[in-house]
């Protein structure tokens, strides 16, 4: 390495920082601790700590918007000259980022938060338990507006829209306490506006309209300063193998410019949406060109008019706006400075992005940034207004699941056991691709794996340790074929126990693959054995859902009737089915839905042996209905037809399974191959 980068490199590290001014304690501690008050009915101390939680979680992303901004200006890359200069430029910048965040909320900058808490507070999950805490506490208002949070970013949940109506009707709730306490501030003026543009109160509706402008091209501004930090992007771990330094950081910073040119899609995406609103941000302006002509500032009007065709060139409607004023006014005008800034920039972004996919050979597709779907004009034509309405379409070119499927779908092969029976077929479940069988597995069985369960999954091996990913009204436990096998050999279960498992996950494989004559084998993609439990204390005039209404390889947007094949939803899933252990319980019964996520098409009650298997995608919306009382456990099972996607921790198993069986001889148990083709 060069003397001189090393020069460079002590000098950033040696760089005193100065001591903490303040420190805020890590949020996903809080979060738990709130959690833990929740489960033991300590609801002012989960008031307390979930609002510490949801107080320290904002505050650091203020400090990273703010540190990155700061340091991004003092150590820009323009002064970078030289290849020393680049390292130079990104060691201090690092450097500067870590001391000044540091500074800002100290040694919490250190401390690592898990994605799943990350996408909890994304979710908006912690205001679900506030609005349990604040009605158990007899604070209704607070209830209201927790709950009125939480349903903004999550319109699918049917029974909090029944509670919100049911606090409409509460003593001390009034109107103005349904206020939405993560509401963005771009989003929030821009709803307002139309609102009183529609009403015909148009002076006040361009105060509005520019005031979301400003705070439009501020949260803009965040919203890149976020994209900045660490990335990881699945199928990209072999690059540090297989290239260069230089591709590698060519690789990382065309991540970050497409995240940074993806910021047009998340400000105009609202809570709990997957589609954004159409022609977001030029609608802004022609709203304003209409409002400015009716209270006769017609040079705005003008302004705003030609920044829409900035967006729009050529669009018939509003260049027939365009000549229209000039004739008033008798004379020219230029769009607004911010508009054209913004777009260039827009444009740059997107050159670079096509170089850099095509230096890493991945495939990049520019999104419809601001055009309409249908064709629709959304320009105003002078006299005639606008209808406000607010729409919804993909931006980005997005693989529907109502693309014709690459094979033809069958059903009703050999189910390849004799005691295995059909119950449904898709016909009969309203739908497609979907069956119900029964005696999977014995009664003998089912009871052997419910004491696995209960043994297993003490040790809190749920999702990644969370008790509740789904609802606070019940305890999750689950664990894997793996920690099964491994708990075996420990002897802290019975073997035979731990076999079964793998053995009747096996059993089911077989026979999906079987029953919908795939042509090519069924791989495991993700074995759980879940149980779900009843917390006492926590039914009363309980509405929601032990697991919502979702799809399992595409993200289901109930408002568009849509369900889209992108991340984070697991893509590469192609069927799944769920093996039921017992049916001594109340509720819990698995629902298919429309893509609505509302109007139920089929209703399976769990028993012993029972399976209900379904394509992944979004033509099999599904959820569980809420446990009330008693212990619902079941195997769930994933599987994919790409062997590129195999759960390792099942290819693990596998091997555990063929020791065993050259050791011990225990190759005894179900009828199955014991181990997938490799």
């Amino acid at each position: 390495m060069d003397a001189n980068f090393l020069v460079v490199l002590s000098a950033v590290l040696l760089t005193s920082i100065p001591p903490s001014s303040c420190s805020l304690e890590p949020y996903d501690m809080l979060y738990d601790e709130a959690v833990r008050a929740f489960y033991s009915g300590d609801y002012s101390g989960v008031v307390r700590t979930m609002e510490e939680a949801l107080s320290s979680y904002a505050g650091v992303r203020r400090s990273r918007v703010r540190c990155r901004l700061r340091c991004q200006d003092q150590h820009p890359f323009g002064a970078a000259v030289s290849e020393l200069g680049f390292f130079d430029v990104v060691l201090r910048r690092a450097a500067c980022m870590d001391g000044c965040i540091e500074q800002d909320i100290g040694v919490q900058s250190r401390h690592k938060i898990s994605e799943d808490v990350v996408q909890d507070f994304n979710r908006r999950i912690p205001y679900n338990y506030l609005q349990l805490a604040y009605l158990k506490l007899k604070q209704p208002d607070k209830a209201a507006a927790a709950a009125h949070t939480y349903f903004q970013a999550n319109p699918e949940h049917v029974e909090m829209s029944q509670n919100l109506e049911q606090y409409k009707d509460r003593q001390g709730v009034k109107e103005h306490h349904f206020v939405d306490r993560e509401a963005r501030p771009h989003q929030r003026s821009f709803s307002a506006a139309v609102n009183l543009y529609e009403q015909g109160d148009y002076v006040e509706a361009s105060v509005l309209f520019e005031e979301a402008l400003v705070e439009y091209y501020k949260a803009d501004v965040e919203c890149r300063a976020l994209c900045q930090g660490p990335h990881r992007f699945e199928g990209h771990d072999h690059l540090r193998y297989r290239y260069s330094l230089y591709e590698v950081i060519s690789d990382h910073f065309t991540q970050v410019l497409h995240c940074e040119h993806e910021c047009v899609r998340d400000l105009a995406t609202r809570p709990g949406r997957l589609s954004p609103m159409e022609n977001y941000l030029p609608l802004h302006y022609d709203y304003l060109q209409y409002a400015y002509f009716q209270v006769e500032r017609v040079e705005e009007a003008l302004q705003c008019a030609l920044t829409y065709l900035l967006f729009h060139e050529g669009d018939e409607f509003m260049t027939e706006n365009v000549d229209f004023y000039q004739e008033m006014l008798g004379h020219d005008s230029e769009p607004r400075e911010e508009a054209a800034r913004y777009l260039r920039r827009h444009k740059q972004e997107l050159e670079l992005l096509l170089i850099g996919s095509q230096t890493m050979g991945v495939d990049f597709t520019e999104g419809n940034y601001w055009s309409s779907s249908g064709g629709r004009d959304d320009s105003t034509r002078i006299p005639s207004g606008t209808d406000g309405g607010l729409e919804y379409v993909p931006l980005t070119e997005k693989k529907n699941v109502n693309v014709a499927a690459s094979q033809p779908l069958k059903e009703g092969g050999p189910l390849l056991h004799n005691n295995v029976r059909l119950v449904y077929n898709s016909a009969e479940l309203n739908g497609t691709q979907r069956v119900l069988l029964d005696h999977v597995i014995s009664e003998d069985e089912c009871v052997d794996l419910q004491q696995l369960a209960h043994m297993v999954t003490l040790a809190g091996d749920g999702y990644n340790g969370r008790t509740s990913p789904h609802t606070p009204n019940e305890k999750f436990e689950g664990a894997t074929v793996l920690k099964a096998l491994q708990y075996g050999y420990e002897g802290r279960v019975p073997m035979k126990s731990a076999r079964l498992f793998y053995d009747a996950s096996e059993r089911v494989r077989s026979v999906v693959e079987s029953y919908f004559l795939l042509n090519s084998t069924l791989h495991f993609s993700y074995t759980h054995l879940v149980c779900r439990t009843a917390i006492t204390g926590q039914q009363d005039h309980r509405n929601d859902l032990s697991h919502p209404i979702h799809a399992d390889n595409c993200l289901l947007d109930p408002e568009a009737n849509e369900c889209w094949k992108e991340p984070p939803a697991y893509t590469q899933r192609d069927y799944s089915a769920l093996l039921y252990l017992n049916g001594d319980f109340e509720g819990g019964e698995f629902i298919f839905t429309q893509m609505d996520a509302k109007t139920v098409t089929a209703t399976v009650k769990p028993k012993c042996g029972r399976v209900v298997a379904f394509s992944s995608g979004g033509e099999n919306p599904h959820g569980v209905k809420a446990v009330t009382n008693g212990r619902r456990c079941a195997v769930a099972l994933w599987f994919t037809l790409d062997p590129l996607f195999r759960e390792m921790e099942r290819l693990q198993a596998d091997e555990v399974i063929q020791t065993l069986i050259t050791q011990s001889g225990l190759g005894h148990g179900l009828d199955i191959n014991p181990k997938d083709e490799l």
